[in-house]
């Protein structure tokens, strides 16, 4: 996975993700919205059979690429956690 950034702005991050759709970026759109410093998080599939999202994420101030590695972060031990559960049901 590929992120680029299109624009670094104080209050403002845009930034595009190459070879993923909405799976990934539902979970952190969903995630960031979690944050209370988040006033806007959506993105865009460009083209269903190329899959390019580009993000956009506003805060109130708050620093975004802060706000955006914190949220990355819970993910992560999110689907750490979905991952133990399914070990133990001997799920893989």
């Amino acid at each position: 996975m590929e992120v680029s950034i299109l624009e670094d702005k104080k209050n403002r991050l845009v930034f595009k993700i190459a070879d993923e759709s909405h799976t990934l970026c539902n979970a952190v759109r969903k995630e960031l919205w979690n944050d209370e410093h988040v006033k806007i998080a959506g993105y865009t599939v460009e083209h269903p059979l190329i899959k390019n999202s580009k993000f956009i994420l506003e805060t109130d101030g708050a620093d975004p690429r802060k706000t955006l590695t914190s949220a990355v972060k819970r993910l992560d031990k999110t689907f750490s956690k979905i991952a133990e559960s399914a070990k133990k049901l001997n799920i893989s």
